[in-house]
């Protein structure tokens, strides 16, 4: 028999039962409703994977709201992965919680939501300094912290990765240091930002100590096509550093040219 005729006559695989999903909803119910903490945010967690789905983003946006941190963060994690674009209002709420790693956990949510108000929480995350109001002076103290701020990305578990392509934890362990990971992170998303005041905080941290901050500011500052920020880019073309010389000059490369014409319109549309 040809092969596409026995593919054709090959038993179809079963359909899910509606006993099973109804089985398995009550499992993520159960979890998400238990006592045990940790429990909950298992359960939480595993909301993120389930996409276009009311019910799920309802419990998530309610467990927003639980006692537990840890809690917390699954859900604000959860709601981004989703793509639960009516959580923003809730998320952006979330900004304001007491621990600042859930802080962190929605401005990734609300980053992948395209919610500008993540550019906040990015800002202070590189420069230690208000943007304008909504971080509280505890976080701000939180995220100066050396200890605290390598608590804060293992625990979020947003992925940050310092420029040049090593990962966190091998950073961590030839540095000793877990700070500058999280700000090349925060360069990273200030980059999308159109607010001035992240280009002139891009621009200063053009001339910051560490190494990877310059090349990731000036590779940043390239990508926002903001000729005016160019001041902060060109003394890095003499940098000791070849990974801050060769961004710089990308950087000023694409600065220099000329904006692509505008696409030409077609006849009759």
């Amino acid at each position: 028999m040809p092969t596409l005729l026995l593919f054709l006559a090959a038993p179809m695989a079963p359909a899910v039962e509606q006993s099973d999903v109804d089985h398995a909803w009550t499992v993520l119910r159960d979890g998400v409703d238990d006592k045990n903490a940790d429990h909950r945010a298992k359960a939480v967690h595993a909301l993120g994977s389930i996409t276009h789905n009311q019910r799920a983003e309802e419990w998530a946006e309610k467990s927003l709201s639980d006692s537990s941190p840890d809690v917390r963060l699954e859900a604000a994690a959860a709601l981004g992965q989703m793509g639960a674009v009516g959580a923003r209002p809730k998320l952006r709420d979330t900004l304001n919680d007491a621990d600042v790693k859930v802080v962190v956990a929605a401005a990734n949510s609300l980053y992948l939501l395209k919610d500008p108000a993540a550019y906040d929480v990015y800002y202070a995350l590189l420069t230690g300094e208000r943007k304008g109001p909504g971080m509280v002076q505890a976080q701000l103290n939180t995220l100066r912290n050396r200890r605290e701020v390598e608590k804060l990305a293992l625990e979020t578990g947003i992925g940050f990765v310092p420029f040049g392509g090593i990962g966190f934890e091998a950073w961590k362990r030839i540095t000793e240091d877990a700070i500058t990971p999280v700000r090349v992170a925060a360069v990273e998303k200030l980059t999308t930002d159109p607010d001035p005041k992240s280009g002139d905080a891009l621009k200063k941290s053009c001339a910051d100590k560490k190494w990877q901050i310059r090349a990731a500011s000036a590779h940043a500052i390239g990508k926002r096509g903001d000729a005016g920020l160019v001041a902060g880019v060109l003394p890095l073309l003499q940098d000791e550093n070849v990974t801050v010389r060769s961004e710089a000059a990308a950087a000023v490369i694409q600065l220099s040219a000329p904006p692509p014409p505008p696409a030409r319109r077609r006849r009759g549309s």
